[in-house]
């Protein structure tokens, strides 16, 4: 008996929020930190259709229901910091969903059609397994996305199709195993933020330079890269002489030599990530 009693007080903590949320028609549910391993613990959850604000993050959920897209006013879903493997194919198809945060989880793919969301403007998929090779062919067809983070991941390689994203202001890349950014960066003519820090990069792009990252509101991030030397010295003296650097013909002949040559000698090593988070499991 004794081991069904934290069950039934989470149960009574989560299922009064959820009751006192229908008798005043609150839009907003917060059940951050409440224990949570299932969606079994939320009776009723799903439909209570005029929900536009979902936070559950600081639990132990490793399956989110199907049922979610039953909620179709739900326009901001926070599941940071669980325990999440998968996610359901039923997610991008929620009509409303402007802001998609499963940070911190222990996903290692992605479900097919996952860039079908309709209206979907900010994705946090930082801190979790994945890599260029589970991306859904439509991924970058989220042409709506203003902020991609996908940050503390396994990528190697971003694909071409990153290009596509029109609208995207905020690309957060740090924390991977990136060896080169592709050329089509430089399509994204709207993007303030980039966050490159802690990688692979030897070389960046000469497109770079098209896009407006030297603003009093544009943050570009690129340290602790081993940067080949003529990078190197310019980033001494700050990111406006990079940006600039990057517009040169000699840059150019440099970063067209360094990519014919398939990077001179082995690529520089992986960060050891067996200790992340991510990698536990239960």
């Amino acid at each position: 008996m004794n081991q069904c009693l934290p069950v039934n007080a989470k149960m009574s903590k989560a299922k009064k929020v959820l009751d006192e949320a229908r008798e005043t028609q609150n839009r907003e549910l917060d059940l951050v930190d409440k224990g949570l391993v299932s969606f079994e613990e939320l009776p009723g959850l799903f439909n209570m259709a005029n929900i536009t604000r979902l936070t559950l993050s600081h639990n132990k959920i490793s399956i989110i229901s199907p049922g979610i897209a039953n909620l179709l006013n739900l326009e901001i879903l926070n599941l940071s910091n669980n325990q999440l493997t998968e996610l359901p194919v039923s997610l991008s198809s929620m009509p409303k969903l402007r802001i998609l945060n499963v940070s911190i989880n222990r996903l290692d793919n992605l479900p097919r059609g996952f860039g079908a969301f309709p209206v979907l403007e900010v994705l946090d998929l930082s801190y979790n397994n994945l890599n260029e090779h589970v991306l859904p062919g439509n991924f970058f067809g989220m042409e709506t996305l203003r902020a991609l983070y996908l940050g503390d991941n396994d990528f190697e390689y971003i694909p071409k199709e990153v290009g596509q994203l029109k609208n995207l202001q905020i690309l957060g890349l740090r924390d991977n195993d990136l060896l080169e950014l592709p050329r089509e960066v430089g399509d994204l003519l709207r993007l303030r933020e980039l966050h490159i820090q802690n990688n692979r990069l030897q070389v960046l792009p000469p497109e770079v330079a098209q896009l407006d990252l030297l603003s009093n509101k544009s943050v570009m991030k690129m340290e602790e890269n081993p940067w080949v030397n003529p990078i190197a010295e310019q980033y001494l003296l700050g990111i406006s002489h990079v940006i600039e650097y990057l517009k040169t013909e000699t840059y150019k002949i440099i970063y067209n030599r360094h990519m014919q040559a398939g990077r001179s000698g082995p690529p520089p090593p992986k960060a050891d990530k067996s200790k992340k988070a991510s990698r536990v499991r239960a």
